[in-house]
Formats: structure tokens, C-alpha cells, sequence
């Protein structure tokens, strides 16, 4: 079995620095990304609940394919899928192009 330096877990280990049981920096900017994330996609969920009582046909569109049988169902909203990356593409190329 290896010996291990004196002072090794002190060191830097991709830009955290470890040891002595404190909370690193990095996993405090890990926090604030999930909670970023979940407010985003709460956001979405919204917008999605908004859609449907509004009576915006998402995934009911042409191009979406549907096939019910005796003990199967298959659904895959490739219209759906298509619109909203095309609509999410435009929105962050706008982003991108005013955050400049």
C-alpha cells in the first residue's frame, strides 16, 4: 500500500480545496445551479399548465403520431418537439444576440 504525503488532502483537487470539513465554494455555485434549474423548470411546468387552459393544441398537432392497440399505446410528439425547439432556438439566439 502507497504512503500518503503529509498535507495531501489540503491540496487543490480541480479548483476545490479539500479537507478539514469545510463547505467549498464550488459546492455552494452547485447549490445555486439546482436551484436555478428547478426554478427554470418549474417556470416551464407553469407555462405548460398556462398552454393547456388557454387551448393551445401542444401535442396535438399534425406530426404528432399516436397509436392505441388491444394492450399498447404509443405517442411521440414529433410536431410538438419540432415547434419548440424552433421556438427555444429563436428565443436564446435573441438572447445571445442582445446580451452582447
Amino acid at each position: 500500500m502507497p504512503r500518503v504525503r503529509r498535507g495531501f488532502l489540503r491540496r487543490r483537487a480541480g479548483g476545490i480545496l479539500v479537507g478539514k470539513g469545510r463547505l467549498e465554494p464550488a459546492v455552494n455555485e452547485i447549490g445555486k445551479a439546482l436551484i436555478g434549474f428547478g426554478l427554470l423548470l418549474a417556470l416551464m411546468g407553469a407555462a405548460l399548465l398556462f398552454a393547456g387552459r388557454v387551448g393551445l393544441p401542444l401535442g396535438r398537432l399534425p406530426g404528432d403520431f399516436a397509436y392505441k392497440g388491444r394492450n399498447f399505446s404509443f405517442y411521440f410528439p414529433l410536431g410538438t418537439s419540432i415547434l419548440l425547439s424552433v421556438a427555444l432556438s429563436a428565443l436564446l439566439y435573441l438572447i445571445s444576440r442582445f446580451h452582447r
